[in-house]
């Protein structure tokens, strides 16, 4: 077993299964929604129960991680989110900095649940 770094953040808002999460409101409290773009401050992975809003909702914040897909993704790919909280393989844009979860550990396509290492980090503009 790969040791994990979990931590429990209250729901803003309902959240599946195995998405990546991000702060909700960074300037009034630390609750967490789905990721809804790639900018959005990203912190980990929720894990397969997710929560409902108000709930409680455990994420994956170091270590190995179980994702849902939105596209195709190559192994060793950076991953950032789509607009479900979906990982989707990074890419830069002009002028915006995207931020990345982590990276993967294998390849998959859309629907598929793959394990990523989570690696926090920023990919800057094109």
């Amino acid at each position: 077993m790969i040791p994990t770094f979990i931590r429990a953040f209250e729901a803003s808002a309902a959240i599946a299964g195995r998405r990546i999460v991000a702060f909700s409101d960074v300037a009034a409290s630390s609750k967490i929604a789905q990721a809804a773009t790639a900018t959005a401050p990203a912190l980990g992975v929720s894990e397969a129960m997710g929560a409902e809003a108000g709930g409680m909702c455990d994420v994956v914040l170091a270590g190995m991680a179980a994702v849902d897909l939105g596209g195709t993704v190559t192994a060793g790919a950076p991953l950032m989110a789509d607009a479900a909280g979906k990982a989707i393989a990074a890419s830069a844009a002009a002028a915006t900095t995207r931020r990345v979860v982590g990276f993967a550990i294998q390849p998959g396509v859309a629907g598929d649940i793959i394990d990523i290492w989570l690696a926090p980090s920023l990919l800057d503009r094109a």
